[in-house]
């Protein structure tokens, strides 16, 4: 389903449907935001605690709104329990979401 095509940046790969971002989550943090780009992820904190899920349903919620896409279209892959993640999003070319992320940092 989410088959990798190429790897634009070490924590950034398309797909035939969107992309998969590699991230660590920081949640309990003071806002939601894209932190840095580290070598391998991309850093995200997350206000939401990570109790019953609501850190990953933030995470969610947040990568939709600042790459443009609908909540229902962002799926978390690996790491559900983790602070290390891969979500898929799909909608979106990897160019783009780059650019997106980028442009929050």
């Amino acid at each position: 389903m989410f088959a990798m095509k190429e790897a634009m940046e070490p924590f950034l790969a398309e797909t035939g449907e969107g992309v998969v971002i590699t991230c660590r989550v920081v949640p309990s943090s003071s806002r939601n935001v894209f932190a840095e780009i580290c070598d391998g992820y991309v850093k995200v904190k997350i206000t939401a605690a990570p109790v019953d899920g609501k850190a990953n349903k933030a995470l969610a919620a947040f990568l939709a709104k600042a790459l443009g896409v609908a909540k229902s279209d962002v799926a978390i892959l690996k790491g559900e329990t983790g602070k290390h993640k891969k979500i898929a999003v799909r909608g979106i070319k990897a160019g783009d979401t780059l650019e997106k992320i980028r442009e929050a940092l």
